[in-house]
């Protein structure tokens, strides 16, 4: 009964039960495309760069109140208890991209070869590839919660994580894209960086700073936070709605690929959360360190991936389709490695918790 509590508290009704929206909105989505199709014709009107101005716009309404999440003054902690961060870093940069590819393309072209056809496997490969070199930010915290994480030491992997972004998710996602054949608009893979990743890391500082010193830290967190939660998942839901109405044909031509792309997002996930949980057991971190080091690099920053899969590919693209799977399958694979979790907190020494 405590761990429902707890859960009820750390995890919020629409984020408990996020694959039921998701699902609700490729409904919606699908039967506005084939029944309505003046709609996403009359928005798909609306590009510059090959960027959908309305859906870069909902996109940022989810992207800019997670980033005034993130207090980045932590980053000056960095140099104190760095085991943990050390996992952090490695697992989300130096490993986590590349398992994906690997695993990805493992399913794509060799165990569904025969129900996917090569050109739809490249696509969804992409996909997976923007999904695999970008971390979680935002739900790492609600993550690490229900985990009973170090809060402070949580904040300062998702501070050095979101700033690593800034530096290697474009070459990373480059270098995979093309190995995989695939040709590499640089001019739009920046420029989609710079929209979906700088400018709301900017104005989420900006906001966070210039809000706490004129109110205070307490109403910053209490007050002014909270307001953005019901705007984060109207953008969320109606992104959702606006990808599947142009997605309607490749869904209803093939169904099952929804089912087919879960399944590697899934075994990516659940491998790198125990590929990061049983190394920080391995150097004896505390259970509080461990479980969001697992988690950060486990989950993804799926807004990132669908903002930039679809400035580079386009909103009727399978590949934006595949980042929108890892949407589909996030919280429930999350919410099953957060029992896992809780439920191995004895393989860890009872030592003292790291201070941040």
């Amino acid at each position: 009964m405590g761990d429902r509590k707890q859960d009820d508290k750390g995890i919020s009704f629409f984020e408990r039960y996020l694959t039921i929206w998701v699902i609700l909105c490729m409904i919606a989505g699908v039967l506005i495309g084939k029944y309505l199709p003046g709609i996403p014709s009359f928005l798909g009107k609306f590009e510059y760069a090959q960027v959908s101005i309305p859906i870069a716009i909902l996109i940022w309404l989810m992207i800019y109140p997670m980033m005034m999440k993130v207090d980045f003054a932590s980053v000056r902690y960095i140099g104190k208890n760095p085991k943990g961060l050390y996992v952090t870093w490695i697992t989300n940069w130096l490993i986590k991209p590349f398992t994906m590819y690997a695993i990805a393309t493992f399913f794509f072209f060799v165990v569904f070869k025969a129900w996917i056809p090569p050109d739809l496997a490249k696509d969804y490969l992409a996909g997976a590839i923007l999904l695999g070199a970008a971390p979680c930010t935002a739900m790492v915290f609600v993550w690490s919660y229900l985990t009973k994480g170090n809060a402070a030491y949580t904040v300062v992997q998702v501070a050095t994580n979101d700033l690593i972004i800034l530096l290697a998710y474009t070459p990373i996602v480059a270098l995979l894209l093309g190995i995989s054949g695939i040709r590499i608009p640089w001019p739009t893979l920046v420029l989609s960086v710079l929209l979906f990743v700088v400018v709301p890391l900017a104005g989420g500082i900006l906001t966070r700073f210039l809000v706490i010193r004129s109110r205070g830290s307490a109403y910053f967190h209490q007050t002014f936070l909270p307001k953005f939660r019901h705007i984060t998942i109207a953008g969320l839901l109606l992104t959702l709605i606006i990808i599947f109405s142009f997605q309607g044909d490749v869904i209803l031509n093939n169904p099952w690929h929804i089912f087919l792309i879960a399944i590697p997002l899934s075994v990516q996930t659940v491998f790198i959360f125990f590929l990061a949980y049983l190394v920080s057991k391995k150097l004896k971190l505390p259970h509080s360190v461990a479980a969001p080091a697992g988690m950060i690099g486990a989950s993804n920053f799926f807004e990132l991936a669908v903002a930039v899969a679809i400035a580079l590919f386009g909103s009727t693209s399978p590949v934006a389709l595949a980042t929108i799977v890892g949407v589909l399958v996030e919280v429930p694979v999350m919410l099953a490695l957060v029992k896992i979790a809780n439920r191995t907190k004895h393989w860890f020494f009872r030592e003292r918790e790291l201070e941040v």
